[in-house]
């Protein structure tokens, strides 16, 4: 099976500009409620980025940040993990496990196709033992 077949669509995704304030993306992840948003690329050629609640705590607690100062730029991992389509999802799967990553981006031609979380994968299994 094919990444394709199982990651959430681009058209699913919250997306986010990379100079929006840490208070607007977790809005967002509030409002929408999801742990991650897709930063957007700067230029055409630039790269996407991924803010997770982890990313978020870590900014904020660990660093002593300020949600109002902090740009989504500063805290994103960018450029983020990403997969092509049309590779197959235990290769994805294995990437994810060892290193201890819970999100792919799906990427192909430097364009945003969807994402691939744990629980996109988890999901197919559970499915499979019906």
């Amino acid at each position: 099976m094919l990444v394709e077949n199982v990651m959430t669509p681009k058209e699913k995704l919250i997306m986010i500009s990379p100079m929006a304030t840490v208070r607007e993306a977790l809005k967002l992840m509030k409002e929408h409620q999801v742990r991650s948003v897709i930063v957007d690329k700067t230029k055409p050629d630039s790269a996407y980025g991924l803010v997770t609640f982890k990313n978020i705590l870590q900014s904020i607690v660990a660093e002593d940040g300020d949600i109002d100062l902090l740009n989504v730029y500063d805290i994103a991992a960018t450029p983020a993990v990403a997969v092509s389509a049309k590779l197959n999802v235990k290769y994805a799967a294995k990437m994810m496990v060892q290193s201890s990553i819970k999100r792919l981006l799906v990427v192909d031609n430097n364009e945003l196709y969807g994402i691939l979380t744990m629980t996109d994968i988890i999901g197919i299994l559970m499915d499979s033992v019906e």
